[in-house]
């Protein structure tokens, strides 16, 4: 059974750096893509980086670009999100969720094609 948590959130300052993690607890994940979301209080949840499984390839939001890099450790299933220069808009809570759809080359950033989703984990950026 496929149980992605999250784990790494919390309460910085602007500017700060963190790494977030998210991993398959259940072990039986082979994901095509994995995704990081987020959503912001009274704000629809938005893509902020993925990654595809086995060729690696990755995209970001253009507010996030050369702030966030995601990365993944194929041997221990988990998918990273380097965050740094953190701002207050970056507050939210962030989700991870993984495809096992095989999309050829293309690395799905939206929602509705994710079939597992963490929990969140909340970050919250103080000015």
């Amino acid at each position: 059974q496929v149980k992605l948590v999250e784990s790494g959130g919390g309460l910085v300052q602007a500017g700060d750096s963190l790494r977030i993690s998210c991993t398959d607890s259940g072990r039986t994940l082979m994901p095509y893509a994995m995704d990081w979301f987020r959503q912001a209080p009274g704000k629809d949840r938005e893509f902020v980086a993925g990654i595809t499984w086995y060729e690696g390839r990755v995209d970001y939001h253009n507010s996030v670009q050369g702030r966030f890099t995601i990365s993944k450790d194929n041997a221990e299933g988990t998918v990273y999100l380097q965050m740094s220069n953190l701002k207050p808009e970056d507050t939210a809570l962030y989700y991870c969720a993984a495809t096992t759809k095989s999309w050829g080359r293309l690395l799905p950033v939206l929602d509705k094609v994710f079939e597992y989703w963490g929990q969140g984990t909340q970050i919250t950026v103080s000015s």
